[in-house]
């Protein structure tokens, strides 16, 4: 899979400065779309096309954008976060990526999050309600890099924990960026460990960096006791 990413990656190695679209030009053509059939989005399932490679899972991506420091509630979250796409195969993933907007060229309080499709990125999925996430914060600067190599990571399968990954997070602040990867079992020590282990490798982050699991469970937790003072279900 590694092979397959990194020749594509060099067949597609054009500027795309040019042709790189926004979330919200991604939005624009998608609502257009669900105006002519609101369930299209829906029915559709991404599959791979005539002689593309095929992923393992089908993936989406996903953006929100929020105005820092206003409560939100769990169904405000649910209504801000927008699938930007589906893809099912290596070439659909460069299609997508190779015009979207990098992390470190998004402004104020947004996130790109890529999960396997059919998982919502919140806490309260079914997919993500037993599970937690291994978050790394990183000075302005290296998050489009640490993003590309953690996607490529989790779509390769260099992870090797079966199905435990649920997806993955870029979080741009002010102040530092943040990068996280979800999985479903929080109590599984050994495969926690080999996540942290693999993204330590994928990421060549130094010895010192500092990584920090939290279960979803106690992010709730937290979000119930500041009462709606932090957003819920995948905000940080």
């Amino acid at each position: 899979m590694n092979n397959k990413f990194d020749a594509l990656k060099d067949d597609d190695s054009g500027d795309h400065d040019q042709d790189n679209i926004s979330p919200k030009d991604c939005e624009k053509e998608k609502s257009e779309d669900e105006e002519k059939d609101p369930n299209t989005a829906k029915r559709k399932t991404a599959v791979p096309g005539a002689g593309e490679h095929p992923l393992q899972y089908n993936y989406a991506f996903w953006y929100s954008r929020r105005t820092p420091g206003r409560p939100a509630s769990s169904q405000s979250y649910e209504q801000n976060i927008k699938q930007i796409g589906s893809f099912a195969s290596v070439e659909q993933f460069w299609r997508f990526y190779s015009h979207m907007i990098r992390p470190g060229d998004l402004t104020g309080h947004s996130d790109f999050h890529l999960f396997k499709e059919g998982i919502k990125p919140m806490w309260e999925d079914d997919a993500n309600k037993s599970g937690g996430k291994w978050i790394i914060r990183l000075r302005k600067g290296l998050a489009s890099r640490c993003w590309e190599n953690l996607i490529l990571a989790m779509l390769g399968e260099q992870f090797m924990v079966g199905e435990e990954i649920c997806g993955a997070v870029v979080s741009v602040r002010f102040q530092e960026d943040i990068i996280s990867i979800w999985n479903k079992t929080a109590s599984d020590q050994a495969t926690t460990a080999r996540i942290r282990d693999t993204l330590r490798r994928v990421l060549n982050l130094p010895p010192n960096t500092i990584m920090e699991y939290k279960m979803h469970t106690d992010s709730i937790k937290a979000w119930e006791d500041f009462h709606g003072l932090v957003n819920p279900s995948g905000g940080r």
